[in-house]
């Protein structure tokens, strides 16, 4: 039935886009938009899905205690002798460590279980999921990639002297060698062009294509890079292989929809970086619109009543989402700015523009809209402060904002994508280019479209949600978590004053202030002060 098939594309999305944190054991690691479809008899016609910035960074690297996505320890877990033998996770090469340990891509935090249930029953609820959707043969195809990725994690690098006297990378001798063959085996990619792309890069300039060898760092640097691509595509495939399964079939037959939006919290950690500023600029919008519809539900009761209501002042944020996204001199315009300088453009200078734009004068440590700050110290450290509705956040450049705003697929890997045998690879590279380019197709000038950086597809998908939001009556619910620990009768005090700031909570509250904070209907009323 269409219910069914809507109610098990969760365990796949859960299975490829959850992961393990130190707070949450199924945290979802992306945003989420369903749409429920219903007749005008009422009957679920079919869903929508639409997501929002997959954590791709979490594919090369997790902390200790978290986990990287939950369909990797389900096939190392789950997985039948048989299919061991496929994916060529043998026991014996891991001499005596737990295979989930072992591989670098899922044992970097120790590859801890869950509370709820175990990697082997979740395996059976996405599989079960998978093949309500996909014929069987596409099912193993979508393992074995993921299982080609674990192995690929496990391709490591020496350090050997070119005819230049340079030290560039080389595949290692020994597991690396068999870990690059079994990596091209189940990717279903040449295995020589994947050696090429990760351990050289091409440089186009003028029409001229230059090839460079990489140090040893690097290349495990062009490994993750990789690995993040064909996941990051694989996962954009996945969920639009679930929406053909579930969409309904005409638009006209939808007579109303219930949406249901599930997106990442607001995020404040020691080191901020390029997502977080991406999850706290939707937090901003989605804010100042729940800013918005509790300031419309006190004028409302303020006109039944019959109360003026003109001295309630609105709490805007609009500042701080200009700071973020106005062009051509909010923070991402000048980041996307930045990433056009192609080799030239670096975080640091894009850190300095930041400073030259925001505060000007000498001593300055605040902008004029008292929204973005940084400190002379902070300055040499390219730190900067962006103060959000929930408090103040400190963002540091160097981590990478340009490249993971480019996001660019290096020459190497799209010649890897392109010749590759693999009906998947082909496809989910195929989504990947429609998704990132400004146009379907080429230009009339004959040039190729050009790609959108992931600050301007962020940007477009956050305005449609908005709008969306805004033509529907909506509700919220607000999550509260009384502990880390997942422990029962236990609060801890300032977890849930963070959540509640964190979730908006406390400003809706002072948005009610703002008007007369004591309510009371008048029976209520009538009894307490019937006396006077």
């Amino acid at each position: 039935t269409v219910m069914e098939k809507v109610l098990q594309s969760n365990p796949i999305l859960e299975a490829f886009g959850n992961a393990r944190t130190l707070r949450n054991d199924n945290s979802s690691r992306f945003g989420k938009f369903i749409e429920l479809g219903f007749s005008r008899s009422g009957s679920l016609l079919g869903a929508k899905v639409q997501t929002y910035l997959l954590e791709k960074v979490r594919l090369g690297f997790h902390a200790s205690g978290e986990r990287n996505y939950h369909i990797f320890y389900q096939l190392l877990r789950g997985a039948t002798e048989d299919q061991k033998r496929l994916y060529n996770f043998h026991d014996g090469d891991t001499h005596g460590i737990e295979l989930c340990n072992y591989f670098h891509y899922t044992g970097q935090g120790g590859a801890p279980t869950l509370r709820e249930f175990t990697d082997e029953e979740g395996l059976g609820y996405t599989l079960k999921a998978m093949k309500s959707i996909w014929q069987e043969e596409k099912v193993s195809k979508v393992l074995a990639l993921c299982a080609g990725l674990l192995h690929l994690g496990q391709v490591n690098f020496d350090s050997v002297e070119n005819e230049g006297g340079q030290q560039v990378a080389a595949i290692a001798e020994g597991n690396a060698q068999n870990s690059l063959t079994f990596a091209s085996d189940l990717l279903g990619v040449d295995m020589t062009m994947l050696k090429t792309a990760l351990t050289e890069r091409i440089l186009v300039t003028r029409g001229e294509a230059i090839t460079i060898q990489l140090a040893p760092e690097k290349a495990s640097d062009s490994r993750d890079a990789l690995t993040k691509t064909i996941y990051g595509a694989l996962f954009l495939w996945v969920v639009q292989e679930v929406n053909q399964s579930i969409l309904w079939e005409k638009d006209g037959d939808v007579r109303s929809s219930v949406g249901v939006l599930d997106i990442f919290g607001f995020e404040c950690f020691a080191i901020n970086s390029f997502e977080q500023l991406c999850i706290n600029f939707t937090n901003e919008a989605l804010q100042q619109q729940f800013n918005k519809f509790i300031f419309k539900m006190e004028q409302a009761e303020y006109e039944r009543e019959e109360i003026n209501w003109d001295f309630i002042s609105f709490p805007d944020n609009q500042d701080c989402l200009d700071t973020i996204q106005s062009r051509p001199s909010g923070i991402l315009a000048m980041l996307d700015d930045e990433a056009r300088l192609g080799a030239r453009g670096n975080d640091r200078n894009w850190a300095d523009r930041l400073y030259k734009h925001f505060i000007p004068n000498k001593n300055q440590v605040e902008s004029d809209n008292t929204r973005f700050s940084a400190t002379p110290i902070e300055k040499s450290r390219s730190i900067f402060t962006i103060r959000h509705f929930a408090g103040p956040v400190k963002y540091t450049a160097t981590t990478g904002f340009l490249e993971k705003n480019k996001d660019e697929i290096p020459v190497t890997a799209h010649n890897l994508f392109d010749f590759a045998e693999s009906w998947l690879i082909k496809e989910i590279y195929a989504v990947q280019k429609k998704e990132t380019e400004e146009g379907a197709c080429a230009k009339s000038n004959g040039k190729p479209a050009k790609t959108k950086t992931v600050g301007q597809q962020f940007k477009e998908q956050l305005t449609q949600l908005m709008t969306k939001i805004e033509t529907v009556e909506p509700h919220y619910i607000r999550c509260l978590k009384p502990n880390d620990a997942a422990k029962p009768n236990m609060m801890t005090r300032r977890r849930l004053t963070e959540q509640l700031r964190y979730g908006g909570v406390l400003e809706a509250v002072r948005v009610a202030r703002m008007g007369f904070p004591v309510r009371m209907n008048h029976d209520l009323f009538f009894q307490e002060y019937r006396k006077l």
